[in-house]
């Protein structure tokens, strides 16, 4: 491939790892998903080379050739990158650690694709387990972890916690070994209802997310106070809020908490990288399945060692959200 042209870059610190991203555009859309910038001479975990093909035009026969001979890179030369975020063909190209991807409007492939793999991959190696959820701590630093289905209240719960005494944990993300959380830094998805979202959203010009409507703002820019790396997890609650069904917060089981999480919360599952797993381990089965008993072994633990309720309360309503959040405070860790 020749040496590429950089014309910027950001290293992101994702807490436990940093992620170094490459654009050949000066500025690139893909950045503005981390709220958090690696220190100064701290080496990168892993490296993203973006190449936006109507920056710089390479032949298309010559990247087809290089690319990677993965179900991944098939679909990425389909347009089809994860889930349901599809976009231009693109091609992609990894060494070890580095990852190239050429291509148009290629911020649609950061968050949606490459973090989420990289995340998984460094859970795998270090034995963590990696979840989908948003979190806050309380005053004693205990965090508790918010997990439920897309549009189930999740982002709603977050932000009323944060903005009436919870400190910010995490918004997307959330790596777990051993019953600790460590966030994951990323910037907030916001709408632009509660009030407060829509002077923010006008007076930062925030960057429109992927999703029609959304936008993205650092947290430090919405909460007051610090956001936190890491908490021990005192309580999981599965929130799918809906005005029509009667209101409810209460104690559920291990065992229902662990089923729900594991559809609704494992990073496997739930970005379908089930195909990515066995091409991070060469296609050794061992590994492989080694790696699985490893995170079904940290998801017994985490629900085990903490309280888990399933939700449907109305965050936005004081009285109701004043009541959750006490009951949540007056938890004792269990185990």
């Amino acid at each position: 491939m020749g040496t590429l042209p950089v014309r910027s870059l950001r290293h992101a610190d994702l807490n436990l790892l940093t992620l170094r991203i490459l654009s050949n555009r000066e500025e690139f859309d893909g950045y503005a998903y981390f709220s958090r910038d690696a220190p100064a001479g701290t080496a990168a975990d892993h490296e993203i080379v973006c190449v936006d093909l109507d920056r710089d035009p390479y032949d298309p026969k010559v990247l087809r050739a290089l690319s990677d001979r993965t179900l991944r890179a098939n679909r990425f030369r389909s347009g089809y990158y994860l889930n349901h975020i599809f976009g231009e063909p693109a091609y992609l190209i990894t060494k070890g650690r580095r990852s190239y991807v050429f291509g148009r409007h290629l911020e649609r492939t950061i968050w949606p694709y490459f973090v989420k793999r990289v995340l998984t991959d460094f859970a795998v190696d270090h034995k963590y387990l990696h979840l989908k959820a948003a979190g806050f701590t309380l005053d004693d630093g205990s965090a508790t972890l918010l997990v439920g289905p897309n549009a189930g209240g999740k982002t709603v719960f977050l932000t009323q916690a944060c903005l009436n005494g919870a400190r910010f944990l995490t918004n997307t993300h959330v790596l777990v070994r051993d019953g600790e959380a460590h966030a994951v830094p990323s910037a907030v998805r916001l709408r632009r209802s509660p009030p407060q979202f829509e002077q923010l959203i006008e007076g930062h010009g925030l960057t429109p997310h992927l999703e029609s409507g959304d936008f993205v703002a650092a947290p430090e820019l919405l909460f007051p106070g610090e956001p936190r790396d890491r908490g021990r997890v005192r309580s999981i609650v599965i929130t799918n809020y809906s005005p029509d069904r009667p209101q409810t917060f209460e104690r559920i089981d291990p065992e229902q908490a662990a089923l729900f999480l594991g559809l609704f919360a494992d990073g496997v599952v739930n970005y379908g990288l089930k195909d990515d797993l066995p091409a991070h381990h060469e296609g050794d089965l061992t590994a492989f399945t080694t790696s699985l008993a490893a995170m079904r072994e940290q998801l017994a633990k985490l629900v085990e060692g903490a309280h888990c309720y399933r939700a449907n309360v109305d965050m936005l309503d004081p009285s109701d959200r004043e009541r959750v959040l006490a009951k949540l405070s007056s938890n004792r860790h269990r185990g």
